[in-house]
């Protein structure tokens, strides 16, 4: 299913039932007095986080949800039925905004995160509650309050660890198909990726991650040029980026990063990162140079190593041929082996923390 990445809604809470004006009225009680009983509240909305979600693309057919309103009071002091809440599931991964201030009022990023995003309005009370020592028939019930109206903005961000980045035809689906069990289209022609792909690498049975193949950025992206505008936001939740680079000469293909060298290449994207966001560049990130298998074997090394030197790379890096699947493997093994001494480094942190 195509991946939707934004959308707006109205979520309106019910309003609170009114109050009633209501006497006691029997047989053979000539004084009964008021006995109007409070309106129920109205239903609130609520958003709910469910991992089996992976798009938005529902709410773009159904932009309005309205939760019931709480029922009026009655006699004998009968309180009114509350509405019912309205629940709405969204994916794991969604921020959710207010339309009229900008704020971000969430962020739901577990299965099962719930959100309240429009509060129901109070019942109204009955007039038993107005009688007085000098009132003992009030006439008085308050009606019902409205309930919240907001508009919300909803924009999904994945939840992957590692995120790969690169000019369109680096190679990215081809890796992911390579690492994982994620398919991916996979053609020779820029712009195969239109939405992220995600695929879980296991290294062994209980040791994983998720990785996110992120559609090809272009020069101006992250001023809204070609697709990778929209999902420059999918990166700043990884832990680790993998940058693709296409290491084989111009020449032999065309596409967005005709004209540039490797080196080139490199930079242009590490400029769209820094306009988007430049914590993305502080992101632990490594060069992948793919598409060795176009080179003649003995010019592989000495072509990786100029653009190393040409770039200053102090940072991992590796050569690979994702489609011959040549290489790739070892650096899966050093992606989880980084994730684990995270893991290590942060329960340490957490331990020390605890000691003092």
């Amino acid at each position: 299913m195509k991946l939707v990445d934004e959308a707006e809604i109205q979520v309106i809470a019910g309003n609170g039932g009114n109050g009633c004006v209501g006497f006691r009225r029997e047989k053979f009680i000539p004084l009964g007095g008021p006995d109007g009983g409070d309106g129920g509240d109205g239903g609130s909305v609520w958003l709910v986080a469910d991992e089996n979600l992976n798009t938005l693309v529902d709410f773009r057919h159904q932009k309005m949800f309205r939760a019931k309103r709480g029922e009026n009071g009655m006699g004998r002091q009968a309180y009114g039925k509350g509405g019912d809440d309205l629940t709405i599931t969204v994916p794991v991964g969604t921020v959710i905004t207010n339309v009229e201030t900008d704020e971000v009022i969430g962020d739901l990023t577990r299965h099962g995160d719930r959100l309240l995003v429009a509060k129901g309005g109070k019942g109204g009370l009955g007039n038993m509650h107005f009688k007085s020592s000098t009132n003992r028939s009030p006439q008085r019930a308050l009606p019902g309050l409205e309930g919240e109206q907001r508009m919300l903005k909803m924009e999904l961000k994945l939840l992957a660890d590692v995120g790969l980045l690169g000019f369109p035809n680096a190679g990215k689906s081809t890796l992911i198909r390579a690492v994982s069990a994620a398919t991916p289209k996979v053609a020779d022609y820029p712009f195969t990726t239109l939405y992220p792909n995600l695929g879980v690498v296991r290294v062994e049975q209980y040791r994983s991650f998720v990785i996110a193949d992120i559609p090809g950025l272009i020069e101006g992206a992250a001023d809204g040029a070609g697709l990778g505008a929209q999902f420059l936001r999918h990166l700043q939740r990884t832990r680790l980026l993998l940058h693709l680079v296409d290491i084989a000469p111009m020449e032999l293909h065309e596409g967005e990063a005709a004209g540039l060298t490797p080196a080139e290449q490199v930079r242009a994207i590490e400029n769209e990162l820094r306009k988007h966001d430049p914590e993305l560049l502080q992101k632990p990130r490594w060069l992948v140079l793919n598409k060795a298998d176009l080179l003649l074997e003995e010019e592989q090394k000495a072509a990786a190593q100029a653009v190393i030197d040409e770039l200053g790379w102090t940072d991992r890096w590796y050569l690979v041929s994702a489609i011959g699947r040549d290489g790739t493997m070892p650096i899966m093994l050093d992606v989880m082996a980084f994730f684990d001494r995270q893991r290590e480094d942060e329960l340490e942190a957490a331990a020390n923390g605890g000691a003092g």
